[in-house]
């Protein structure tokens, strides 16, 4: 029985995956319970901001309570400012590398940080630092009385081996590539707020976040499903499904502190590449194609620490896999934007 059989259907209807993706667990309802005030989510418009926001949203609503959700961006590249306004969830519409518009910015208890570049800045350096570097420490220093969540990545690690069990918040920071290193320079900055000011600050390791539109598996999916080559150049991936990322920072909420610390986000599996592949095409009734052969290293996080403190991740591997091909043959949508992880160079 496959996919098209009905043994895997979607979780929800295809119209309201937005909304599943979004839904909050009663740890960050408990959360969210001891923070009163405005709560700020900074680069809102990106892939994991409306799922953040409306988790808030509804989070708040359930507990009865009345802080503003404020999501701060340009809008309009993934996600349109309604998708927002519909919820409840205020809009501010804007360029953060405005100065006057961030001086505009409400005040708040609380700030997601979302703000960063990544995709196609290979050859635009200078967009990299001003994006990811300039801006972090700006806009730390304007919400340096609030408590701040700011979205890191694995990538400020050095390789490691699979064997090893990946890189744990104690772990060398030796980062590859230019878009890496301004990710580790991204996280000084708020370091430095944090230490100047006493700012609550914990920093993100996120590695990688996967839904039904994005993600690793997407990405996979798609060559196995279009007969293209799955290139096992980097042979090991971490993977986490998105809600149950956010639920899981959300609650590190909690532990913002100063000196500010880092806390690795991602499931608790080092998975094969050629692995992942050879799933989905038992599902699609295909046989995979490979190039290249698999390295010894990759980013790899160990997030046994996040783990202790709020349980494993409940989606499994298995189930996502299941959904990413359920959506993709049903006609889903993407947001056409491959993540890249084959890359071993660093340059995005």
């Amino acid at each position: 029985m496959s996919v098209r059989d009905g043994q895997y259907p979607l979780p929800v209807p295809m119209s309201d995956i937005d909304l599943f993706l979004s839904r909050p667990t009663e740890a960050v309802c408990q959360v969210l319970r001891n923070f009163e005030g405005n709560i700020v989510i900074l680069g809102a418009g990106g892939k994991m901001g409306l799922h953040l926001c409306l988790m808030i949203q509804f989070a708040l609503l359930k507990t009865g309570q009345s802080n503003r959700v404020i999501a701060v961006s340009r809008f309009g590249n993934l996600k349109y400012k309604s998708e927002y306004e519909d919820q409840g969830v205020e809009t501010l519409s804007g360029d953060l590398r405005d100065s006057d518009f961030v001086k505009s910015l409400p005040e708040a208890s609380v700030v997601f940080y979302l703000v960063g570049a990544k995709f196609g800045t290979a050859d635009n350096p200078d967009f990299l630092y001003e994006m990811n570097v300039d801006l972090a420490s700006r806009l730390a220093t304007h919400y340096r009385s609030s408590r701040i969540v700011a979205f890191s990545t694995g990538c400020v690690y050095s390789y490691t081996t699979a064997t090893s069990g990946g890189s744990h918040e104690g772990s060398p920071t030796n980062p590859i590539g230019e878009y890496a290193l301004s990710c580790l320079e991204r996280e000084r900055c708020f370091e430095e707020v944090s230490a100047e000011f006493d700012t609550a600050v914990i920093l993100i390791r996120l590695n990688y976040s996967v839904e039904f539109r994005y993600g690793v598996l997407v990405d996979i999916c798609k060559k196995v499903m279009a007969g293209e080559v799955v290139d096992l150049s980097t042979g090991f991936v971490n993977v986490i499904w998105q809600n149950d990322a956010l639920c899981q920072i959300v609650q590190a909420l909690a532990l913002a502190q100063s000196p500010a610390r880092a806390l690795n986000i991602t499931g608790s599996a080092i998975l094969s590449v050629r692995e992942l592949a050879l799933a989905f095409g038992s599902l699609l009734g295909k046989d995979p194609l490979f190039i290249g052969d698999a390295s010894g290293s990759a980013w790899l996080n160990d997030a046994s620490c996040s783990h202790r403190l709020f349980g494993e991740p409940p989606t499994d591997i298995s189930t996502m896999i299941n959904w990413t091909v359920a959506w993709l043959t049903a006609g889903g949508s993407t947001y056409e934007k491959p993540t890249g992880f084959e890359r071993r160079d660093g340059k995005f």
